[in-house]
């Protein structure tokens, strides 16, 4: 009778659901108090105006140090990740005074590192149904709604992506053709496309290296259904920047050395909590300048991923770890492994594994592993997981799977919220988690990157109970783009192509031919949305006009704009995250380091033992990343 009961509640969330009724997450304040829509108006013009420009670093800087114990902020976000930077986004739109410290650079860690999906979790909603678990259901439900929020508004770096399953029996076509439907069900209102079947013969002329035979079993056809993709780091540096114009004061590459009490600023580093001694300020350092100074905030938020438990210890030495760390690494191969706009994902492999091949960027993406690890900075993939990926992948192609063929291979750690009852890692949370364990310390952890923003709703929902603080808005981010993506539409790229065909520049004394061509058009118009012209400007203008990597889009431009609008302070920051050329092809970002260097060099004043760090530090990171010019292998199967 209880799996009944349980079951009945199941199919009401579902047909709920599909007529759009159903609410996870009550807003903070009413939609008509404190004038939400006004302010969420003069929001967007203040972001979206086409003359604002981010306020300088030293400007970022100075408002940090100005916030002291007579006038602190009301939240400091410590973490420049998804969350953090989603929490000072959401802050600051309420009205309340927000710093975000970063010790690295935004999207430094996970949140560079993702599978670049915006997703529901297919295998969730099937122990949901399975397991009668409502509790996964609502997962489910709650990771669509967001998934279409992600997309609508941050247009020009996600997109729809149809992704195959192929099936082996006409018992899996049943199965999976049924299981996504119920999907497409649940997405209701938030459906991005219908998912369908495709018999054999289309299913190869979709995805031609796909094999017709595996394991001594036939292909019956295959059931396509569609999920989100994004530019993860860029949709990240996108968040930190519309919180910055918003008002925010962002600053990356400042570490956190200790908390502070507030009785007179007594530093806490390793003593027990004291009753009624509220966290009240933070000692940061400015890795690029190398000074120190406290920021005081009525409310710190603890947004820092894989790294929380390191922020709890400043409060209490003896805090019990909440991350279980996960290693997810993925390696990227030539374009020719999988068709453009159609991914390949099995979910279950011959050990029980998900893996998936998907297109991203002009080239190919797959993965994953799922496997404990230790937490580090700058985590690296081990050979037996990339051998993993490239004999996986390899039973469902045609082709023959090389490991010369990896271009790129990183690790990622995902901050898994341990369950304190859960006996193994299936128990696991995959949801996120918000605590207070110390007073005005609010830590929030776990989660996934398509449920960023209702997590940064749910931390700054806590701080704001935690500090008594006093919001003159609703939480808006739900109805607020990102920079660069109001107006923006897939046709824009065109303005680009039409008015700058024509750009020459000027580089070592010769003139070379314009770039602006289609692909260089549509790279800039889907990283930059609106922006783009911006970029293209500065091409032009400056005789920046010239490609930095053979076979990529990326301009030189692109250096001194993000140098100047973007926080870009070093060579990492550009080729990893305001680029993805580290993650798309080692060799080719190693080769243009020098004139990232010498763009950089000018942007900021370095001088020559600067620039010369600056390359033996971008060198050393790109080590991290496996590709086959970094490791050597080879056996029969993997030449």
């Amino acid at each position: 009778m209880t799996r009944l009961r349980k079951l009945g509640t199941v199919a009401t969330a579902i047909a709920t659901a599909y007529g759009g009724a159903l609410v996870l997450h009550e807003p903070l304040v009413s939609a008509s108090d404190h004038g939400g829509g006004s302010r969420l108006e003069a929001l967007r013009k203040k972001v979206h105006d086409s003359d604002a420009v981010v306020p300088a670093r030293k400007a970022q800087l100075s408002a940090l140090e100005a916030a002291g114990k007579s006038n602190p902020l009301d939240v400091l976000v410590i973490g420049g990740g998804a969350t953090g930077s989603g929490a000072t986004l959401d802050a600051v739109t309420r009205g309340l005074r927000v710093g975000l410290v970063e010790r690295e650079d935004f999207a430094a860690g996970t949140s560079s590192r993702s599978t670049k999906l915006l997703h529901g979790g297919v295998r969730y909603l099937e122990k949901a149904v399975f397991n009668l678990d409502y509790g996964q259901f609502k997962l489910v439900l709650h990771a669509l709604e967001e998934r279409k929020q992600v997309i609508e508004n941050a247009p020009h770096l996600c997109h729809a992506l149809p992704c195959m399953t192929p099936c082996f029996s006409w018992f899996e076509v049943v199965y999976y053709w049924m299981g996504l439907k119920m999907y497409d069900l649940v997405a209701g209102r938030q459906l991005l496309h219908l998912s369908r079947y495709y018999s054999t013969k289309e299913s190869v002329e979709l995805f031609p290296t796909l094999a017709r035979e595996v394991n001594d079993r036939t292909l019956r056809g295959t059931v396509v259904y569609y999920d989100g993709q994004m530019n993860d780091a860029r949709l990240n540096v996108g968040l930190a920047c519309t919180a910055a114009l918003a008002g925010a004061a962002v600053l990356n590459h400042a570490e956190v050395l200790s908390l502070l009490k507030n009785d007179d600023g007594k530093r806490s580093v390793t003593p027990p909590p004291l009753e009624g001694m509220n966290m009240s300020a933070a000692e940061v350092e400015l890795l690029v300048l190398g000074k120190e100074f406290d920021t005081y905030a009525k409310v710190i938020v603890n947004a820092g991923g894989p790294f929380c438990d390191s922020i709890r210890k400043m409060a209490n030495k003896n805090a019990q770890e909440m991350i279980s760390p996960s290693s997810g690494v993925h390696i990227i191969l030539p374009d020719y492994y999988s068709p453009e706009g159609m991914g390949l994902i099995v979910p279950k492999t011959k050990d029980g594994r998900v893996v998936f091949m998907l297109p991203w960027l002009g080239r190919t993406v797959a993965g994953t592993t799922d496997s404990s690890t230790s937490i580090t900075y700058l985590p690296e993939p081990h050979e037996d997981e990339i051998q993993f990926i490239l004999d996986a992948i390899s039973d469902y192609l045609n082709v023959k799977v090389r490991r010369a063929d990896v271009l790129s291979a990183w690790s990622g750690i995902r901050p898994l919220a341990v369950d304190p009852t859960a006996k193994n890692t299936e128990s696991i949370s995959r949801d996120h988690v918000v605590c207070e364990d110390y007073p005005g310390l609010v830590t929030i952890t776990g989660g996934k990157w398509t449920t960023y923003r209702s997590m940064a709703e749910d931390a700054v929902n806590a701080a704001i109970k935690s500090g008594k603080l006093t919001p003159t808005s609703r939480c808006v981010t739900n109805n607020l783009r990102l920079v660069g993506g109001e107006g923006w539409e897939l046709s824009s790229f065109t303005v680009l192509a039409q008015q700058y065909k024509r750009m020459k520049s000027t580089y070592s004394g010769k003139v070379v031919p314009g770039v602006m061509d289609s692909a260089t058009a549509k790279h800039l118009s889907q990283a930059y949305g609106t922006l783009a012209e911006r970029v293209a400007t500065i091409a032009q203008n400056e005789n920046l006009g010239k490609r930095l990597a053979h076979g990529y889009p990326y301009l030189e431009a692109e250096v001194a704009y993000c140098a100047r609008n973007e926080y870009c302070e070093s060579a990492i920051d550009f080729i990893a995250r305001r680029t993805r050329l580290a993650f798309l092809e080692t060799n080719a970002a190693r080769k243009a380091l020098p004139r990232v260097i010498e763009i950089l060099a000018n942007e900021h004043k370095w001088d020559n033992p600067k620039q010369k760090e600056e390359l033996e530090k971008a060198t050393e990171f790109l080590k991290t990343f496996k590709s086959s010019k970094n490791a050597q292998f080879h056996d029969g199967k993997h030449s």
